[in-house]
């Protein structure tokens, strides 16, 4: 009424779809009951009344489409999302209103950080509204470092005493007694010697802060407002972790035995995507680990977890053994319409929402159902995928790793012959029969369009007898490291680790007859002697070989005690 009075007024409402059914009496919500988009009707129909105002989509459908008289009294107008020029136009626009609210100034190129980081890195919202959200966060911690730097100053000003500020002083007149001697020496050594001692008396005071003067917000503050909101490392790269990157190699190295191959694969494409040179449309990268058992796949993966997206439980595993059924397609990405677990999302899209810097593990990929190949086509090649619910996931900062064993059974026949191929037991031949045969043998495991998205197929070596000692140092020191949260140590003998190579090598299992080895002759007398009470806190577990080659557990104090009575006594 108050509109229709006052005349050449336009009344917004934004959010209208939370009107829409407010107030109902009588009929409900179905555009014949007494709600307040009911009363304005009339005044809208007669052109009464100006009125603008907003909704959603999803909204508009919902709501507006169901009551068709409301929505024959709009005429819909739809606003779509501005291009990245268009968002720093408007940004520049807002940025005086800004920066007169937080006290500070955002260079060009922060506005221009904030349009891109923001649509590169935030997918789940819209431009400009997240590039503003963005310069508004970041002047906010400038402003907040801009007190914290005042109230240190105010700090360090109070706790100094009397003596330091008289300490000052003679500071001060010895500096000028020093200028008064240089300037009836030397008038151009004079003015020398006080600029240097106008430098030193300051650089003796803490740096002074002027509370009118604006900070300078520039794009590494953007950058590191976008990496704490989507976890992803979009600052420019600092000298150490440049350090670590160009080590990062050698680091796999040291965890991985003897899988050189996959462990420079999988280090260039994190370097190509942390320096920026990768697609920007597609993830990290999509490979393929093809091989035998137990020759380090998942583990490549976990160490890669562990050494650079920060910890193991960056990694998204997934045991594609449990979706060997067409309908598990739904666990991946949700529930359709109409079923159980609608609107819960599905296990990899709610993951990667989460935590979109991660690793995404396909464990044993040729175990799936070929409708999963389907929707890997999609991720492989445009970097996102759409849950049930609609909603864009994007993977362009996840690295896919798929594991097969592919191969495996004919390598596990010894060199007879599977599938017209023969692999020869030598070790120059064998690296290149097994190449030879895992990539015959995934034509037929998987589609010609699947095979050509994957960036790179990497066949892992068998493992060798000789690899197998440090191998086992690695897991060794596992258990060395589970001991000391115990408080034990552990002492391992060489002729305790010569049995545990030769019980556990298997040239067609890997690594894993390794562990189990470890189990029986490590693990259950350390746990039988540990329920026996024969350790304590402090002291130190040591295991050998005795007199009938059985491994036998001790105290390292008591053998150090005995050799120390036999060098006595000789």
């Amino acid at each position: 009424m108050i509109c229709v009075l006052a005349g050449d007024v336009i009344l917004f409402i934004d959010e209208v779809h939370t009107l829409v059914g407010t107030g109902t009496v009588g009929r409900g919500n179905k555009g014949s009951g007494l709600d307040i988009a009911n009363i304005l009707k009339p005044s809208l129909g007669r052109g009464e009344l100006q009125c603008v105002a907003s909704t959603t989509l999803d909204e508009y459908r919902t709501h507006f489409e169901v009551d068709k008289a409301l929505a024959r009294r709009f005429q819909p107008v739809l606003i779509n999302e501005p291009s990245q020029e268009d968002a720093i136009r408007i940004l520049l626009g807002l940025r005086q209103k800004y920066e007169a609210h937080h006290n500070c100034r955002f260079t060009p190129e922060a506005i221009n950080a904030a349009v891109h980081l923001s649509a590169r890195y935030i997918a789940d919202r819209y431009l400009p509204d997240k590039a503003i959200d963005l310069i508004d966060e970041a002047g906010s911690r400038s402003r907040i470092e801009a007190y914290r730097r005042k109230k240190e100053q105010q700090t360090f000003i109070l706790s100094k005493t009397p003596d330091d500020y008289w300490q000052e002083i003679r500071t001060v007149q010895a500096m000028h007694e020093v200028v008064l001697a240089s300037r009836l020496t030397n008038d151009r050594s004079s003015s020398s010697m006080d600029g240097s001692g106008e430098i030193t008396i300051e650089s003796s005071l803490p740096p002074a802060s002027n509370d009118d003067e604006p900070n300078v917000v520039g794009p590494d503050d953007i950058a590191a407002v976008a990496s704490l909101w989507s976890g992803i490392p979009v600052q420019q790269l600092t000298a150490d972790e440049r350090k670590f990157l160009v080590n990062l190699e050698e680091e796999l190295r040291k965890r991985v035995i003897g899988q050189d191959e996959a462990v420079s694969a999988i280090s260039r494409a994190v370097k190509r995507s942390r320096v920026g040179l990768k697609d920007p449309d597609r993830p990290i990268a999509a490979m393929l680990f093809c091989g035998p058992t137990g020759v380090g796949k998942t583990e490549l993966t976990k160490a890669l977890a562990r050494s650079y997206f920060g910890s193991e439980s960056a990694m998204l595993r997934l045991d594609m053994s449990e979706y060997m059924e067409r309908h598990t397609v739904s666990k991946l990405i949700g529930a359709p319409p109409g079923y159980v677990g609608y609107g819960d999302g599905g296990i990899l899209t709610e993951s990667i929402r989460k935590q979109p810097f991660t690793v995404v593990l396909l464990d044993e990929i040729e175990k799936a159902h070929p409708d999963i190949f389907n929707i890997l086509l999609q991720l492989f090649e445009d970097g996102h995928l759409t849950d049930s619910q609609g909603r864009r996931v994007s993977f362009k900062n996840a690295l896919i790793v798929m594991t097969s064993n592919v191969g495996s059974a004919a390598i596990a026949k010894g060199g007879r012959p599977s599938i017209g191929f023969m692999i020869e037991d030598n070790e120059n031949s064998s690296y290149a029969a097994i190449q030879s045969l895992i990539m015959e043998e995934l034509k037929g495991y998987f589609r010609p369009e699947l095979l050509n998205r994957i960036d790179e197929v990497v066949v892992f070596h068998p493992l060798e007898k000789a690899q197998m000692l440090r191998i086992l140092n690695l897991m060794l020191q596992e258990v060395k490291e589970r001991l000391i949260s115990l408080g034990i140590g552990l002492e391992v003998s060489e002729s305790i680790k010569d049995l545990i190579c030769q019980q556990g090598y298997d040239k067609f299992y890997g690594a894993r007859p390794l562990r189990r080895a470890v189990t029986q002759v490590i693990e259950n007398p350390l746990s039988e002697a540990f329920l026996a009470g024969e350790y304590k806190p402090g002291d130190t577990a040591f295991i050998d070989l005795d007199a009938s080659g059985n491994p036998v557990v001790s105290n390292w104090s008591d053998r150090s005690m005995h050799l120390s009575d036999t060098s006595t006594a000789s």
